[in-house]
Order: C-alpha cells, then structure tokens, then sequence
C-alpha cells in the first residue's frame, strides 16, 4: 500500500496552512524516528515556518553527527494560558493592576483612573494555543510518546495531528494520516511525501538527504532486513544523487562504538539462552549490568540484530532490557514462519512489522522472574500461531465436493446433538508435551565475557 494522493494533498495543506509546528518520534528514539524528526525539521523551515521538534528523552550522543541535532528541545513549552479581558470601553482608564494569592486564591485588583469597571464588562478565556499542529513520527500509538503524551493529554486533544508512520500495527490516531506499512523505514514515508511536491522537492538538501538515509539504513540493517524492498533501493539511490552523506552515516552508526557500549554487547552475549524445541532464543540485561558497566539501555540497541539474531535455527529472538526508569522492553526478531508483531500484540499489546516488533511491560516484582515469564508466555503465543496456521493451510487443502443435483426431492432429518456432549478444543493441547519450562534453556555461550 502506497501514500495516496488524497493522503499527500491533506497532509501538505496541514503544512501549508498552519505555522507553528511540533514534531515528535516516539519515546525511546531509534536512528529511523530521530532522523524523520529532523529531516521535518530541516524541511518546515525551510519552508517559513516556526518549528519545535522534541526528543522526548535523554539524547542520544551516538546520534549527534545528524543534522540539526543541536535544535532537539526535551519537552513541549506548552501550558495553560487563562486570560481575563477588562473592556475599556466609554472612556476608563486604569490607574493600578495588582495581585495577590491568599487562602488558594488569586485576587486581581484592576483599580481605574477614571470611569467604573463593572462585572459585565470582564471576559473570561482561554490563552493561544502554542502550536497549530503536532506532526508524530515513526509512531504506533499515542502512549509511546510516553510522558510528552502522558503529561499533555489536553494538547493531542486541541491540536490536529498528522500521523506519519510504516509500521503496520499503527491505530490511525490523528487527523491526517501519511501511513504506509510497505515502507521500510519512516524516512521513506516522508522521501515519497516530500518528492511529490515539486517545491518541496526543491529544497531537498544533502544535510535532508543524509537524514532521510540514515533512516533508511537503520531500518534496514544495511539492507539486510526482509522489509527492503526495491523502492527502498531506488530511494536510497535517488538520496545519493541529492547529496546523502553515506559514508558519514556507516562511520557513525556502525563503526562507532563507546567502550561502554561493547562491554553490554558483550555481556548480553554471555547470557544467550535456546529453546530448540520452541524455536526461541532470548538474552537479557538489567539495570544492575547497565550500573556495572557505566552503560544506559540505549545502548543495548543494535545487540538484537548483530549479535542474537545471527543464531541459527530459532523462529524468534528477543532482548529484554530493564529500563532506568522502571519497567521492561522486549525487541523481537522473527523469521518467516512467526509473525512478530501479531505475536507482541496478542502476548503484551506491543506490535511493530511481522518481522521485527515490541512490547513493554511497566511493572514487576522481578527482573529475572518477569524475563522467564515473558518467554513462557511467547512460546504459548508461538504454539497457537504455528496451529492456526497449520489449521489453515489444512483447510486450503480439502477439495471442495461438487454439488450433486438429485431428482428427486428427499428430507433429511436432522439430529439433536445433546448440550451436554462436552466440545473438543483441537487447539488447547497442541504442542503441550515436550514443552521446556519457562527457567529451561541452553546457555549457548557460557563463560564469555563474564
């Protein structure tokens, strides 16, 4: 499914109408949801309008050769304005204004010069808004912009949203919609939105380029990941000839490791579990390992995808991070016979691409506890997805009978079947025997790193 042209023109009439703009990615922000944040960044202004793009947690110092990362902000300037209008009308002029708060008041005293203010002539009201249009990126659903969301619900209520995204578990929150789950990455949402207006396209530099590309590259792993399509190499190609900076890009991304961060990768690696009979692989870390090492939880991305998700002969590869600030982040990795988001989605409510996905869960008594739960829990979700699909490809495969036309008439009667005939769930039991338990697992790397 492509942008379609109704979507584009409703989304660049948003731009081109309204002037003050926020734009924000998701909580936890990834290269993809970064990079398309300032890329509209980058654009908006160019076309003349007042931008505030929010990075709503610590930054990321590994992201700091991207383009405009010196404009992030870390929360919205947004708050209540109340405003009380004194008609000066027939002549008044006032002489004092003051105030005081007492006894959980405010007391506003107007005191006039000439003429008399009268009750009738005051007009209460709310302030301006601060922004015109939120513009969200590379995000499913509205909690996980986390507490920008959580701490200016009011502000996603007044203000038109314009929903940009390519994850298919996307709930079409918003006013507007630019959502296209074909694409690769956000970056790419945004290239074919931003190209189809020719002056838009005008004002592509190599500083939007190279955003646009490394969220390209991110999304993809270098191309690597079953989401790139051919578009996404002919988008790549056509950001090289507007000045993408690649190299830039490989250097920064993937050639440039904190000592801090090597020594997590590495004691995730260490800690690598298989289930061969589910098909599972999953490793961990927890706040103590993240002190240990001097390391934050940002840093454990890109461990899923170098490192675990290169096991052979596992359907799904998860890493459980604890967070700094309380609560739990599972990323996914699947392969084709698995789909990951529907498998985060049902387990935990989390979603993503059939391929790559995720899931949090905010509470927990114990890290280690809650990490074997969670793996007990998927290999249940994974079981039921290998029997509908099994019941499925059976049920493709019986040969429908052709209707036979008799000549004459006959009525068959039909049997009651007893309500107390107890049913047959054919799902319930699939797999059971054989199941490993939730602690079960083989430590593939023992001793590495330790």
């Amino acid at each position: 499914m492509s942008l379609s042209g109704t979507d584009i023109s409703a989304a660049t009439k948003a731009i081109q109408e309204n002037q003050r703009i926020l734009v924000i990615p998701h909580e936890n922000v990834d290269p993809d949801g970064l990079s398309s944040a300032l890329a509209c960044y980058q654009l908006f202004r160019a076309l003349g309008k007042d931008v505030t793009v929010i990075c709503p947690d610590t930054l990321p110092e590994s992201l700091e050769f991207l383009p405009g990362f010196g404009e992030l902000s870390r929360d919205v300037a947004e708050g209540q304005q109340f405003v009380i209008t004194v008609s000066l009308q027939g002549g008044v002029e006032v002489d004092k204004l003051r105030y005081a708060v007492e006894d959980q008041k405010v007391n506003i005293i107007v005191v006039p010069k000439k003429g008399r203010i009268r009750s009738q002539d005051i007009v209460l009201g709310d302030g301006e808004r601060q922004y015109d249009l939120i513009v969200a990126v590379d995000t499913a659903d509205l909690p996980l912009f986390g507490r920008v969301y959580t701490e200016h619900v009011d502000l996603f209520a007044d203000v038109p949203v314009l929903n940009v995204d390519h994850h298919i578990s996307n709930t079409h929150y918003g006013q507007i919609h630019l959502l296209d789950p074909t694409a690769a990455s956000a970056t790419e949402v945004l290239y074919n939105w931003f190209t189809q207006v020719p002056q838009w396209k005008e004002r592509l530099t190599p500083d939007i380029a190279t955003l646009l590309l490394t969220g390209l590259i991110t999304d993809t792993r270098s191309f690597q990941n079953p989401n790139t399509t051919p578009r996404s190499l002919e988008i790549a190609a056509e950001l090289l000839d507007f000045g993408a900076r690649q190299q830039e890009i490989i250097k920064h991304i993937y050639k440039t490791k904190p000592l801090s961060t090597l020594r997590v990768w590495g004691r995730a690696l260490n800690r690598i579990q298989i289930d061969p009979a589910s098909g599972i692989v999953w490793s961990s870390v927890n706040k103590e390992d993240l002190a240990e090492l001097g390391a934050t939880s940002k840093e454990t991305h890109g461990i899923l995808d170098e490192l675990i998700s290169t096991i052979p002969d596992a359907d799904v590869h998860v890493l459980f991070t604890e967070l700094e600030e309380g609560g739990l982040k599972a990323s996914m990795r699947s392969s084709d016979t698995i789909d990951a988001s529907a498998l985060a989605a049902r387990t935990y409510g989390g979603g993503g691409h059939p391929r790559a996905a995720g899931f949090r869960v905010p509470r927990f008594e114990n890290f280690e506890l809650q990490v074997l739960e969670c793996v007990q829990t998927l290999k249940q979700g994974m079981q039921r997805q290998r029997a509908e699909k099994e019941q499925s490809n059976h049920q493709q495969q019986i040969p429908v009978q052709p209707a036979v036309q008799n000549t004459v008439s006959q009525e068959v009667p039909l049997q009651a079947v007893s309500s107390s005939t107890p049913g047959v769930d054919v799902v319930e039991r699939v797999g059971d025997e054989g199941n490993m338990a939730a602690s079960g697992g083989t430590d593939v790397v023992s001793g590495l790193m330790g």
